[in-house]
């Protein structure tokens, strides 16, 4: 069933590593943080106006990656895969301090900051969370892309399709139900591009700290990774940790069916600014008359994941 009240993270938890983007040494550390605060991020680095909550309205230039930027313009980009493991892992507050405009990439997936965070536990808070839940269908088409948010029963689902020219990538698409609780193949999933499009991303200033330790390259029918896949599905699975990440700047769980064709950072905000600009697209409900829902279903056979 779904937990009652909000977490936090135990205790403070510290990882560095190489910026995606900007090639900089990164240093980050997670902090608890209060009930109803929600996530944020701190930019050590500046002397003041450094706070950028982790929310929808607050992404600019989602290209490649998510960036969020506050009212005075300061940025922090490359959040989803934290938000992701935010997301999974039933953290509602944090205070996330970094010391550069960008997260650490890591090994390009969401595994070392789910690592991190289970390292120290979780502590449940007094105040009760809430969940968005989905009422009316809302879609965004642009050509062959496309991205909608549909009701469901007490559940996030995301189904999504990947369309690509290369041989070994292909069209391939993968339903994702939370409530089956399997994770782990959607956080150890890496990013991944085209060896024929890295002149390209670096050209515009992008993916200086790229390499076969932080994302997966495909030449041809070739993986240049020497460990190949880690899972079968790792390119899709990946495009799932995104959206997860995504959503989770909605600032509370969802409960919606999404689906989506070739989408990304820039499609999902757009969805996300569509849907919440209209109050009757959604509804705000407290965990309780979440989990009275669920006992009452007949349609939902088996307890949602826990820390959901």
């Amino acid at each position: 069933m779904f937990s009652i009240n909000q977490k936090t993270i135990n205790n403070n938890v510290k990882l560095s590593g190489v910026g995606l983007h900007s090639g900089d040494n990164v240093e980050l550390v997670i902090k608890p943080a209060n009930e109803n605060s929600g996530i944020n991020f701190c930019r050590v680095d500046i002397d003041k106006n450094d706070l950028i909550n982790a929310n929808f309205k607050n992404v600019v230039e989602p290209v490649l990656c998510t960036k969020i930027r506050n009212k005075n313009g300061i940025t922090v980009s490359t959040v989803e895969h934290l938000m992701a493991a935010f997301f999974g892992e039933g953290i509602d507050n944090a205070l996330v301090e970094v010391n550069a405009s960008e997260v650490p990439i890591l090994d390009g997936s969401s595994n070392e900051f789910v690592e991190a965070i289970r390292s120290v536990g979780v502590k449940e808070q007094s105040s009760p969370r809430n969940f968005i839940e989905v009422q009316k269908k809302i879609e965004i088409n642009e050509g062959e892309k496309f991205i909608s948010i549909e009701p469901t029963n007490n559940d996030l689902i995301i189904d999504f399709e990947i369309v690509y020219e290369n041989p070994l990538i292909r069209t391939r698409r993968k339903e994702f139900k939370l409530s089956h609780g399997k994770l782990n193949e959607i956080y150890n999933s890496r990013t991944f591009c085209l060896y024929e499009d890295i002149d390209f991303i670096k050209s515009q200033g992008l993916a200086k700290g790229g390499s076969l330790d932080n994302a997966i390259v495909v030449k041809d029918n070739e993986i240049l990774n020497d460990d190949g896949l880690r899972n079968r599905h790792e390119f899709v699975n990946h495009k799932i940790l995104d959206c997860l990440g995504d959503l989770m700047l909605s600032g509370n769980r969802i409960i919606g069916h999404v689906k989506t064709s070739q989408g990304g950072h820039a499609l999902t905000n757009k969805l996300l600014l569509k849907f919440f600009s209209d109050q009757s697209n959604w509804s705000l409900n407290s965990t309780k008359s979440i989990n009275e829902k669920a006992q009452n279903s007949e349609t939902l056979k088996k307890p949602l994941a826990a820390n959901f």
